[in-house]
Order: structure tokens, then C-alpha cells, then sequence
């Protein structure tokens, strides 16, 4: 639910609340238990938030807002089950004035509180409680100068303070924009962030430090009527990242921050609309190269998660008769690495690229309402994960291995979309 007032000094309140509910159960494969792996969750998430928006005194603009979110988690795993609850809060407030026509000046702070409880009761009847408080204050202050009409830079540091892991950082950051033309535009940017460890490491121990990244980013984007393209390319170094030396992390695990690693790649986008009629279609492809040393790796490796090449091809066709869009999307992505136990090394193997082709449609009903059809990997390839392999090899010696597959092939989807507006014109057509 969202609800917006516009109060009659121009100050903008909002607020949107969120409720949702998941319970399912199923049994997957694996080669290492003959019924399969029995998973379940049940999961209730309530997310609130509201931002207040204002103009007061000589020219500040003010921007306030908070936010509270209760997400409750009962997973069950064979015949063990897990209760985490995890309420979180944040508050925000940030100044605005433009002192001149060439210096803008932004400060501003934030507060998160973060509360997570876990319950893990073991099929053995060992029963475990562990959980963690902390409270994360945050200020910021940037300025923008702009030299001329061609240049201008953004200067800004970050001070943030955790008192779980009694860790004060400074994290300084900076861009520069160069306008080369009436359509395009060169910037480059340089920062340096900070992240506290996620819940999985936090709920077993407080002795860490915060996980930080120095970011390099150069990027040029030329834009027109209907058209834009832009290309990026990054280099981020990754430091103090959480290690571990166990399977997965636990009570037993001995934690440490010397993890390192790094990602650098390019990023190119094309967009273009109504350059054939009533068309819209848009072209992206990265390309990624990272390495890294942290969680359980034994030597530097690229990450599984990772895929080196990413391809997506999106089109959409407004056909005027029928009141409808038809559309398609493309996407591929390189394989993604993973162990193979039969050959030497860690991560020394990559899966089959992946290819989906997928088809939608919208009908417009009235104005405001849409049915909306659409069919995933409508060619209906195999597209592979993974593999899971056995714990002990055969009688050649060799582990037996079975490839982690999605539950379908294809999906198929049909959906209806009501906007309610005063203006009785929007809708979500531009969103499908």
C-alpha cells in the first residue's frame, strides 16, 4: 500500500507498507541421499517505510524518512530446523542548499538498530540460541562545484560508526563530470566503502572488522531524443573480507578478516526507441573479471556466483489495432565455475553457457487495465547450475556427479494489472 500527500507548501509526505507471506515444502535431488533432500520455509516479512520532503529558511531543502522491517524465518532441513527473527530500523535525515549557481552543499546522517535472534534446534535434540544487537550511526557531507558549464565535481567523506564491532570509519569519495558535447558526457569517480559482515558471520561472532572496497569507475554517455548509449568500465579492490575454516560457518568456525579480492570489467548499454515505430528495444553486455580469497576459499579463485560474459537482448512492439504489446527478451551468460573432484584444484571447472529465449504479451483492456501473458525459455533449453557430485568415488575411483537442473524448463504466466489513479491514465504498461 502507498500513500502520497502534497501538502499546499509544496512538502511531500509519503509513506508504503509491505506484507508478505511464503510456505513451501519440497524434496530435491541429491545424489548423496536416496529420497532427496527435504527443504521447507516459512516466511512472514513486514516492511514500512515513509520520507518527508520540505523547503524552509533560505533556500535548505530537507529530506527525512524511516523505515522498519520485522522478517521472521522457520527453515527446516531434513529433520533440522532453524527460527531467525530479525527486526531492523533506520532513520535518515539530509540538509540541501545551493549557496550559488556554481556550489551546492549536501550533509546529512543515518541510524540503522538492528535486532537478530536464531533458534537451531538439531535432529539430535541439541538445541542452540545465538543472536546479535547493533547499532550503526552514519554522517556524510559533499559538495558540488561546478566550474563552468562543461566541468563539474563532487567532493564528499562518510564517517561511520558500528558499535557491535567498536569500529570507527572514514571513507572519502570523489567524481568529475566533463560535458564533451550538447549530447555526451565523461565522468570519473573514486570511493571507498565499508560493510559491516552479513547476519551468517555476525550471529557467531563480533570479533570482525568492517569489509571495505575502493571503487575506480570511468564512464561516457551520450544521450538524444529517444536514444542513449553509455559504457563503463570499473576496477574495485575488495579488503579485510570474512574467512572462515569450515564448510559452512558455525559456532566451531575460526573467523578472520584477511580476505582480499578484486573485480574489474566493462558495462555497455544501448537503448533506442521509435527508431522503427512503435518500437523499444535495448542491447546490455558486461564483461567481468574477478578473482578473490575469502569465506572458505583455500587459494585466490574466480567466485561461482561469477559469470564472465553477460549478454541481454530486450524488444517491445506497441501494436496499435489490437491495443497490444508484444515483446521478447534474450539473455546469456558464460559458465560459472565450479569443483570438480575428479580433476585437481579448487573451482577448476565451468558450466555450459546459459541461453533463455522468453515471449510476453499485454493486452489492454481499458486504460487502466492490462491482462498480461508471458512464457520463460519458450525454446525450452537445458540450462545447467552446477553440479552435485558423491561423497565417495566408485570402483573406478571416480565421483558420479548429477547436474543441478531448474524444477522446470519453461515457465508460463498470466496476470492482470489494475492501476487506480485519479487521473484514471496511468498504468504499468511501460514496466512489462
Amino acid at each position: 500500500m502507498v500513500y502520497r500527500h502534497a501538502f499546499k507548501d509544496d512538502s511531500l509526505l509519503k509513506i508504503y507498507g509491505a506484507f508478505s507471506a511464503t510456505n513451501f515444502d519440497l524434496v530435491q535431488d541429491n545424489i548423496n541421499f536416496n529420497e532427496g533432500v527435504r527443504f521447507a520455509l516459512n516466511n512472514a516479512n513486514l516492511y514500512i517505510n515513509s520520507s518527508y520532503k520540505n523547503k524552509f529558511g533560505n533556500n535548505w531543502r530537507l529530506e527525512t524518512g524511516l523505515s522498519f522491517t520485522n522478517d521472521q524465518n522457520e527453515i527446516k532441513i531434513i529433520d533440522d530446523i532453524m527460527n531467525s527473527n530479525e527486526n531492523s530500523a533506520h532513520f535518515k535525515i539530509k540538509l540541501k542548499k545551493k549557496i550559488s549557481s556554481r556550489f551546492k552543499i549536501s550533509l546529512g546522517s543515518e541510524y540503522f538498530v538492528t535486532n537478530f535472534k536464531e533458534n537451531y534446534n538439531a535432529f539430535t535434540n541439541n538445541d542452540f540460541s545465538y543472536g546479535f544487537d547493533n547499532n550503526l550511526v552514519t554522517s556524510f557531507v559533499e559538495t558540488d562545484i561546478f566550474f563552468s558549464k562543461y566541468l563539474a565535481i563532487k567532493i564528499g567523506v562518510r564517517a561511520e560508526n558500528s558499535e557491535l564491532l567498536h569500529e570507527f570509519t572514514l571513507s572519502p569519495r570523489t567524481s568529475i563530470a566533463y560535458k564533451s558535447g550538447k549530447n555526451s558526457q565523461f565522468s570519473f569517480a573514486y570511493g571507498q566503502f565499508y560493510q559491516n559482515p552479513n547476519n551468517d558471520f555476525l550471529k557467531f561472532s563480533n570479533n570482525f572488522k568492517a569489509e571495505n572496497t575502493s571503487h575506480l569507475i570511468a564512464n561516457f554517455q551520450h544521450t538524444k531524443q529517444d536514444q542513449i548509449f553509455r559504457i563503463e568500465a570499473y576496477y574495485k579492490d575488495y579488503q579485510s573480507l570474512v574467512k572462515f575454516d569450515t564448510e559452512m560457518p558455525n559456532f566451531n568456525s575460526n573467523f578472520n578478516n584477511t580476505g582480499t579480492g578484486y573485480a574489474k570489467g566493462i558495462d555497455i548499454f544501448w537503448r533506442q526507441n521509435n527508431k522503427i515505430k512503435n518500437t523499444d528495444y535495448w542491447v546490455s553486455y558486461s564483461y567481468l573479471d574477478t578473482e578473490r580469497d575469502y569465506r572458505n576459499f583455500p587459494v585466490t579463485s574466480m567466485p561461482s556466483f561469477a559469470s564472465q560474459h553477460n549478454l541481454s537482448i530486450v524488444a517491445k512492439h506497441w501494436i496499435r489495432n489490437l491495443k497490444s504489446q508484444v515483446g521478447f527478451s534474450y539473455s546469456f551468460a558464460s559458465g560459472r565455475t565450479y569443483t570438480n573432484p575428479n580433476e585437481g584444484g579448487f573451482l577448476n571447472s565451468k558450466t555450459k553457457n546459459f541461453n533463455s529465449l522468453s515471449l510476453n504479451w499485454a493486452y489492454l483492456i481499458d486504460q487502466q487495465k492490462i491482462l498480461y501473458i508471458s512464457a520463460s525459455n519458450v525454446l525450452g533449453t537445458q540450462n545447467v547450475f552446477g553440479y552435485n557430485y558423491k561423497d565417495t568415488p566408485n570402483m573406478n575411483g571416480n565421483f558420479d556427479r548429477q547436474a543441478i537442473l531448474p524444477n522446470v524448463n519453461s515457465f508460463f504466466f498470466v496476470g492482470f494489472f489494475w492501476t487506480i489513479s485519479d487521473d484514471q491514465k496511468r498504468n504499468q504498461l511501460d514496466n512489462l
